[in-house]
């Protein structure tokens, strides 16, 4: 049985997932992947951080746009904690730097979600076999960012400058939530929220909230998805 955590904004999105693994693990058979269960499902990142350490699932299934807390920052904390448990990223985003950034957190695969149906199970039999699985329109983009990584690594240097608090509070900011909103979020006072905001100013040298916005939407910490 492969105990399955599944985190999407989208509600019509993680139903039809659902219903393709509960399908598939009723037809398992000799070479398939076997009987398959979403043992949770949520819409925010947070949660699912929360979820997976309840439920140590085999795998996540998590899309890179997530509100509260987005799904690179996600991976990093579930595999801090449960490395065993294999990730599977979705989005929207053909771009080199998501799937460095996916990877370079502990995802073993990023599927995009226009080609999800027909391509996840073929994911998910590679990372539960311990092999890296990237969308096939995306395998070229991501040779080379393999051969470029110094330079991805330098082009999100300013990204890495903060630490994970400081990330997901700016994406919160991001997000248009207020000190007190964030707060309340991450259960700290009022204060911490304004001393992390200080440093991602001082950090990033972005003195507006329209500049943070804009930079925490170009690095993928937040979507311009409602």
């Amino acid at each position: 049985m492969i105990r399955i955590l599944l985190a999407d904004d989208h509600a019509l999105v993680r139903s039809g997932i659902r219903s393709l693994l509960e399908r598939t693990g009723e037809r398992a058979g000799p070479g398939s992947l076997g009987p398959m269960e979403v043992v949770a499902e949520t819409s925010d990142g947070r949660e699912a951080a929360r979820l997976a350490r309840v439920m140590a699932p085999d795998l996540a299934i998590l899309d890179v746009a997530m509100p509260r807390l987005n799904g690179i920052e996600a991976v990093r904390q579930i595999r801090d904690e449960l490395p065993a448990t294999r990730v599977i990223m979705l989005s929207m985003h053909a771009d080199s730097k998501y799937v460095y950034e996916s990877l370079r957190a502990g995802a073993a695969g990023y599927v995009l979600k226009d080609s999800v149906f027909d391509e996840l199970l073929s994911a998910i039999k590679a990372v539960m076999g311990g092999r890296t699985h990237v969308s096939p329109p995306l395998a070229a983009l991501w040779q080379t960012a393999v051969g470029r990584a110094q330079d991805l690594a330098a082009s999100t240097s300013d990204v890495d400058k903060l630490s994970p608090r400081e990330r997901e509070v700016l994406q919160l900011v991001g997000e248009g939530q207020s000190n007190r909103e964030i707060a309340d979020a991450l259960g700290v006072s009022v204060r911490t929220v304004e001393t992390h905001r200080e440093n991602v100013t001082r950090k990033l040298e972005i003195r507006t909230v329209a500049g943070l916005t804009r930079f925490a939407i170009r690095n993928g910490l937040c979507s311009l998805e409602p």
